[in-house]
């Protein structure tokens, strides 16, 4: 079993800067001092290649979840506008709300307990509301 050769400080240096978000990447392999041809070359080695794509696995991941935590909050904000003064935003609201996509099916009862949690958090829509995103819909279309 061969063991797994790591990274050396300069690599991870420049991975570290390049998932800070401070420089682009020339900034960066200037910082470093690092060619252009070194980086192509560490970016076909097995272990640097992982070592990024882990990182980039890491911050979708951060996403989604950042994603799910305001998605009730943004979807109660929505409602909401649609019940503005202001006709415009109040049609756009509506608009957004019949664009969006369906919730994707759950497949674990614990994302079931979950969804009724949050459908417990979300006020229902009133006559008016239900009346304007209907009106948005049928105007849509």
């Amino acid at each position: 079993m061969s063991k797994r050769k790591r990274l050396n400080k300069k690599q991870l240096a420049v991975i570290d800067d390049l998932f800070a978000g401070q420089l682009d990447e020339q900034a960066i392999l200037d910082k470093h001092n690092v060619s252009r041809n070194i980086y192509n070359k560490w970016l076909t080695d097995e272990n640097f290649a992982n070592e990024f794509d882990r990182r980039i696995a890491a911050l979708n991941r951060q996403s989604k979840l950042i994603t799910a935590r305001y998605a009730p909050l943004a979807a109660a904000r929505l409602v909401q506008l649609t019940e503005s003064e202001k006709e415009e935003t109040s049609r756009k609201a509506c608009l957004d709300i019949i664009s969006l996509p369906p919730p994707a099916a759950k497949k674990s009862e614990q994302s079931t307990e979950l969804q009724n949690a949050s459908a417990q958090q979300v006020p229902p829509l009133s006559d008016e509301t239900a009346g304007r995103l209907l009106a948005a819909l049928a105007q849509s279309e």
